[in-house]
């Protein structure tokens, strides 16, 4: 039995290996359209998408990621503290806003209490976890800036990323949701219904890193991102600059 054991582990290793993409990428969800275009640039590229706190800890734990891209620099500074990535490959390569979504057909918001209470209705406001998905983070950030936490916080459907909580409104199941600008981009059934001021959260930046493990063409398909060609397809998917190229 233990013979047969140690064959059966044999055959699942070489056949994981069999299978390891060239390059693999852990991405956050908000990034699926323009990295999806990126990617198919190039051969053996596989894309892992969900939470940036998801993706941070999985490769926290091992998982063999070469590239990670990430919606909040505070997870990657966990990678870079546990020496999980390369910190001189560290770097922003795009920008978002935090905006509020509604179905088609709604109208526009004012950030106060009462209009996203009478919005709301009986239903509740779609948003990332808000102590883990830098979405849902960013969106606490704004309401508690605006005065808003108090009367929404026990009306918050969280849920584990950014497009999960754009379904939750595009399909009707929420009559409000806080998503990044870019993703109302991706489906008809939603409408921005008001732009969240740029002060009243930390800056959404995208933050790119290699892993210990990653090779030359890992660094040739992160360094395509963040040249002009990359660049040029993340803002045709609604991305902004990164901030410190922002003029």
């Amino acid at each position: 039995m233990r013979i047969r054991a140690l064959v059966i582990s044999l055959v699942l290793t070489l056949s994981a290996t069999a299978v390891r993409a060239e390059v693999l990428i852990f991405a956050a969800a908000s990034l699926k359209e323009p990295v999806d275009r990126i990617v198919a640039q190039f051969d053996d590229v596989v894309v892992s998408y969900g939470g940036s706190g998801m993706m941070a800890r999985q490769v926290s734990f091992g998982a063999p990621a070469d590239i990670v891209l990430l919606a909040n620099t505070d997870w990657m500074d966990v990678l870079v503290a546990g020496d999980h990535v390369q910190a001189s490959s560290v770097a922003d390569f795009a920008s978002n806003r935090l905006v509020m979504i509604g179905p088609v057909g709604a109208a526009p918001l004012t950030l106060t209490s009462e209009a996203i209470l009478a919005a709301l209705g009986a239903g509740r406001m779609a948003v990332g976890l808000t102590a883990a998905v830098p979405a849902g983070i960013y969106a606490k950030a704004a309401l508690q800036s605006l005065g808003l936490w108090e009367a929404t916080e026990s009306r918050l459907a969280e849920v584990d990323n950014v497009r999960a909580a754009l379904a939750l409104v595009a399909r009707g199941q929420a009559p409000l949701g806080i998503v990044y600008q870019s993703d109302t981009r991706i489906t008809e059934d939603v409408v921005q219904v008001a732009l969240f001021p740029a002060e009243s959260h930390p800056p959404i930046r995208y933050v790119a890193a290699l892993t210990k493990t990653a090779d030359a063409q890992a660094q040739t398909v992160l360094a395509y991102l963040r040249g002009p060609e990359g660049q040029a397809i993340l803002a045709e998917a609604g991305l902004l600059a990164p901030l410190d190229n922002a003029q």
